[in-house]
């Protein structure tokens, strides 16, 4: 990029070039349009932050067509390289998805199952007596000899059932590109997992046993699911979900 362009200006004449408006960039990037006409004038203040306004760069750099990299370099010279990020900003959810917990029996109706259980022992037992009394009548009446009891089945050693390991906790993350989009894939300890753009028409799994944080620059253009279970991603912003794979498998928004 020559000296004295800035970034506004760079992604303006690549707009301009691809024939695209601000509205369409705005359709596509899932940005608002009064934050891409700010960042043209050079204005990152409604950006919400650098990080945000690093993303919001890669995101409409990838739609006009230009290189989001230097674009990238001239604003950490501007405003600063990007500081580490806290870890309670990036593993801590803003608003975690609630599990559903099993319901449980109310005291009214383990009641119910008591007595139902109840009244059927008590008439089994009347059906077993009258029973009893009818075959002894008969007997006696009779005569017959008593029958000599069958012989006692043979002893089967009672087999020892086989314990299954279970497995270790996995989540299975899909990420299928509607639109271009930017996404950074880091574990718990800062570790960068993967970081690029994906293509349109490209799908990109990961399983991971780990707890792990996925940014998301263009979410409203990507299918995204944890376990074959879709994930909302309708949102404008850069999008931040934190994954933790366990017997219930959980997803956070940051």
């Amino acid at each position: 990029m020559s000296s004295g362009v800035s970034i506004g200006d760079t992604l303006a004449d690549a707009r301009q070039q691809t024939g695209l408006t601000i509205t369409q960039v705005s359709e596509r990037t899932r940005i608002r349009e009064s934050i891409i006409a700010a960042i043209e004038q050079g204005d990152f203040t409604q950006c919400g932050g650098d990080f945000y306004a690093r993303g919001h760069i890669r995101s409409i750099a990838s739609v006009v067509g230009t290189d989001p990299a230097p674009l990238i370099r001239e604003y950490d010279e501007e405003h600063g390289p990007p500081a580490a990020m806290r870890a309670a900003e990036v593993f801590e959810p803003a608003t975690p998805i609630k599990i559903r917990e099993p319901r449980r029996f109310g005291p009214g109706k383990v009641a119910a199952v008591l007595l139902l259980a109840l009244i059927g022992f008590g008439v089994y037992h009347l059906v077993s007596s009258n029973t009893t009394h009818k075959n002894d009548a008969s007997t006696t009446a009779t005569q017959r000899p008593a029958t000599p009891p069958p012989p006692s089945p043979t002893a089967h050693p009672t087999p020892t059932p086989t314990v299954t390991k279970p497995k270790p906790a996995e989540a299975v993350i899909k990420l299928t590109a509607v639109q271009n989009c930017w996404v950074a894939l880091t574990n718990a300890s800062g570790k960068q997992i993967y970081q690029g753009v994906i293509q349109a028409g490209s799908t990109k799994t990961w399983r991971e046993k780990h707890r792990v944080s996925m940014v998301i620059g263009n979410p409203m253009g990507i299918v995204l699911t944890v376990d074959g279970k879709p994930q909302s991603t309708h949102t404008v912003q850069v999008l931040t979900l934190n994954i933790s794979p366990s017997s219930q498998h959980t997803v956070a928004i940051g």
